[in-house]
């Protein structure tokens, strides 16, 4: 048994052999920054070699799944350098994706509220995913110049149709949980109060198999995907580094970071009255 790490924006809780790994940034919403993207990478791998673990789920403090990427790291790149911080950004994310596509044992999406961006997209990367009747799934990639990530591009249009997918990733239409349940991203829809309960009871299920029968099924059910997978996630990667450095795109989060300043500032000043 290998020692169960700690992490500066993860908690890591492991139990009959299913590994709860919740995001933990709740004043943030959980948005990804960097420590949090290498993080979970780093879990990933260390449950994927642990014998102790057949079935790892995620989640996330607070009402939030995820509010995605914090796009506050935009902010902070160097700009003498600007090409080189995206190189590295992108590196970070192929390998933080990759960790999803490579994940051998059961992985499980509990989302305890709204997903966002990279934490939408890769739902579609999970075996199953149960989410509240509140939650929402949004990735408006397009209101901010980018472009799909996390394997979306392939795996939306496989799992909820190319009409659906088109809406979710083109048209940046905030899905709520039982669309997204209709469309077929997301597995089952139930209360904010039995979310984990269901999540244990069937996380139990796959804990209880016989695990090398189990992960090799579950190898044999993607096998055939995982090479486009890949593919998909570096093309993805590449052209989100063209997206990145582009005026369009820094033009598209400098406006989007001010509306969300604006939003919290009203929130504040109603709060005084």
């Amino acid at each position: 048994m290998s020692t169960q790490p700690t992490y500066k924006t993860l908690l890591v809780d492991l139990k009959d052999r299913v590994c709860v790994v919740t995001l933990n940034r709740p004043r943030r919403k959980n948005a990804f920054n960097h420590d949090m993207y290498i993080e979970v990478a780093s879990v990933l791998r260390w449950a994927a070699k642990n014998d102790d673990i057949m079935c790892l789920v995620l989640t996330g403090a607070g009402d939030f799944y995820s509010s995605g990427n914090d796009l506050s790291v935009f902010s902070s790149m160097a700009p003498d350098d600007l090409q080189k911080s995206l190189r590295d950004a992108r590196d970070m994310l192929v390998d933080f994706v990759g960790s999803f596509i490579d994940f051998p044992k059961i992985l499980i999406a509990a989302l305890n509220g709204p997903a966002l961006g990279i934490a939408a997209t890769t739902l579609g990367l999970c075996d199953l995913v149960y989410a509240v009747e509140s939650a929402t799934i949004n990735t408006p990639f397009m209101e901010l110049g980018q472009s799909p990530e996390g394997c979306s591009s392939l795996t939306f249009p496989l799992l909820m149709g190319f009409h659906n997918a088109t809406k979710m990733l083109l048209l940046g239409r905030k899905f709520s949980a039982k669309e997204a349940s209709k469309a077929g991203l997301v597995t089952s829809v139930v209360s904010a109060e039995n979310l984990m309960t269901k999540v244990f009871k069937v996380a139990n299920k796959f804990a209880a198999h016989p695990p090398n029968g189990l992960m090799h099924s579950k190898r044999l059910i993607r096998e055939e995907w995982i090479p486009r997978l890949h593919a998909t996630n570096q093309r993805e990667c590449d052209r989100l580094v063209e997206r990145w450095g582009s005026d369009e795109c820094m033009n598209a989060i400098a406006q989007w970071m001010m509306k969300a300043a604006e939003k919290r500032r009203k929130r504040k000043q109603k709060a005084r009255l």
